[in-house]
């Protein structure tokens, strides 16, 4: 059957004139923007903008999540594995204020997002009116700019601002907020998408003569160390970090966000940073002469005790945002502006370099902690299932080459330091604000972000059931969402801390659950469950081959423990590897 178009007939355009509602210039201009698909949840405020939806459905897909919640952790899954900003609709009220701990998440780790909430009409703003909400006041802090439309005819230059700002720069979440009669009431539509706003600069100017200066430092190092973060993926630097390190053999260590910025087996990877990361990275952090900080924040969870934090070395802070130079470890080198353009001019002034001896007490460290961490976790002696074990097989199975999606726990951290990598925006989880409940949604949107690729979703008992009703939402876009479920029946990260820490009071982290495989039916999913390790491999196998959404439960151990750690309070080289 033929296509039939609903756009209107004197215009096929999205951007040039028209005398349409204030609701067909919300959908034009994403339309404008190249937005084909929108996560998001209808609702009074919001419904003339989705009445307009309904005649562009074959050109701008709206994918109906079950909770607001959860489709703006889908829309966050989306950008992060398309490269593309995200698009999230909301209703007043609950509606709108539904959506703020998903914009919390996007601002913190920097994820482009524009969401676009209804509002209450014009003359009852301020009234208490019913499903009214003061979004403006309460999204301002979370977000990178926010925006009241209360006249039809800001509604095109408000979207063209929202998707530069979101997109540009250090990217963020925008909030536009639409009265409801701006969206009835008519205007004379033309869209202009938007490069330039006088108060707003996206890029910091770059400073040669601190090239320069970061270029010596680094000549001059006997110990030189890189930590690279989401910055490198969100510049598209990838191979420019690349050639960075390898022109002078720079040992390189990743944030959780900058993981698959750099392939898991390149010589020099040396591993993950933090509290769960690997010992090398963090014990040597204090041992390097030259810190070279690439598209990272210095996040508490990287430095640990920052009065103990590379006090000895000489640190070179490359960076988009100003704001994030001198807040956490003072940067001796400061070299401002976006990685894609600054780590070439770096380079070309390098001198090649081996560094032998320095790599060597990388390579002791990781044979150290093999030794007495990663061996048995991933080839466990006894019988019950490790989830590092399990990483490790479908490692196997995908070849590095899928999107892991985690949630936030345990299974988070081993997914991290276990998962393989061949290529880059293949990591994708809540690092900054540590959100549980993102991970089924944000694999959803993964999954419509990247549809030629495996997307796996790693996620714990704990997380998982806060926002479970999203597998209604797989089931109806037919996503192709494989669910790994690492089922410990407890909180397992709050456990461990209570274990280490607490004295074993377990107190409220033990989780009497559902039965997950009867849910999995119940939502349409083909599901299987896994008790006993000969089972694993057969089930892995299934679980990626099969065609289609897929729920795999893995019932790991209660009381297993993730190492390396450092604990809180204490300096990055006091990391305990037992």
């Amino acid at each position: 059957m033929a296509t039939l178009d609903l756009q209107p007939k004197e215009n096929k355009s999205p951007s040039a004139q028209a005398t349409i509602t204030g609701a067909e210039a919300v959908v034009r201009s994403l339309l404008a923007e190249g937005v084909d698909i929108a996560f998001g949840y209808p609702g009074g405020a919001i419904m003339p903008v989705y009445d307009s939806l309904y005649d562009y459905q074959d050109k701008l897909h709206h994918v109906l999540a079950r909770h607001e919640q959860g489709a703006i952790h889908a829309a966050q899954g989306y950008a992060r594995a398309s490269g593309k900003v995200g698009v999230c609709l909301a209703t007043s009220g609950p509606g709108a204020t539904n959506l703020i701990t998903g914009i919390a998440d996007a601002q913190i780790d920097s994820t482009p997002l524009v969401c676009i909430t209804g509002q209450v009409p014009s003359a009852l703003l301020g009234s208490d009116a019913f499903q009214e909400t003061d979004v403006i006041g309460i999204s301002m802090p979370v977000t990178k700019w926010n925006y009241q439309v209360t006249s039809a005819e800001e509604i095109p230059s408000a979207l063209a601002k929202a998707f530069y700002i979101a997109r540009s720069g250090r990217p963020g979440p925008v909030l536009i907020d639409i009265t409801k009669d701006a969206q009835f009431q008519q205007l004379d539509f033309s869209y202009q998408a938007c490069n330039f706003i006088r108060s707003y600069r996206e890029e910091p100017t770059m400073d040669f003569d601190k090239i320069k200066e970061a270029a010596d430092a680094i000549n001059s190092a006997e110990r030189p160390f890189v930590l690279f973060g989401q910055g490198v993926i969100l510049a598209n630097a990838e191979e420019e970090f690349r050639q960075f390190i390898e022109k002078a053999n720079l040992p390189a260590a990743w944030t959780i966000l900058g993981l698959s910025a750099l392939e898991t087996e390149h010589p020099l990877n040396v591993g993950m940073l933090g509290m769960h990361g690997n010992y090398g990275p963090n014990l040597l952090t204090n041992e390097c002469d030259v810190l070279i900080a690439v598209g990272m924040r210095f996040d508490d969870r990287v430095t640990g005790n920052l009065s103990k934090y590379a006090k000895q070395a000489k640190v070179i802070h490359l960076e988009i945002d100003p704001a994030e130079i001198n807040k956490n470890v003072y940067a001796h080198i400061p070299v401002m502006g976006n990685a894609k353009k600054t780590l070439p001019l770096i380079t070309e002034l390098l001198q090649p370099n081996s560094h032998a001896d320095w790599l060597a007490r990388f390579k002791a460290c990781d044979d150290l902690e093999h030794e007495k961490v990663i061996h048995e976790e991933l080839h466990p002696k006894h019988d019950v299932l490790s989830m590092g074990e399990v990483i490790h097989i479908l490692n196997e199975k995908t070849g590095g080459d899928a999107i892991i999606v985690t949630d936030v726990g345990q299974h988070q951290m081993v997914a991290c330091r276990y998962a393989e990598f061949v290529r880059s925006k293949s990591n994708i989880t809540s690092g900054g604000l540590g959100t549980m409940g993102f991970g089924l949604p944000a694999a959803l949107g993964a999954a419509l972000g990247a549809p030629d690729r495996t997307v796996v979703c790693v996620v714990g008992d704990g997380g998982l059931q806060m926002t479970i009703q999203e597998l209604a939402t797989i089931h109806q876009t037919q996503a192709k969402v494989k669910v790994l479920l690492l089922n410990n029946e407890f909180l397992g990260m709050v456990r461990q801390w209570q274990q280490l820490f607490f004295d074993k009071r377990y107190s409220s982290t033990e989780m009497i659950n559902p039965d997950f495989q009867q849910l999995a039916k119940g939502f349409r999913m083909k599901t299987n469950q896994v008790t006993h390790r000969d089972q694993l491999d057969e089930a892995l196998t299934e679980f990626i081959t099969s065609e289609g959404s897929y729920f795999l439960e893995v019932m790991v151990g209660k009381e297993n423990n993730v190492f390396p750690m450092v604990p809180s309070g204490s300096g990055v080289a006091e990391i305990r590897l037992e």
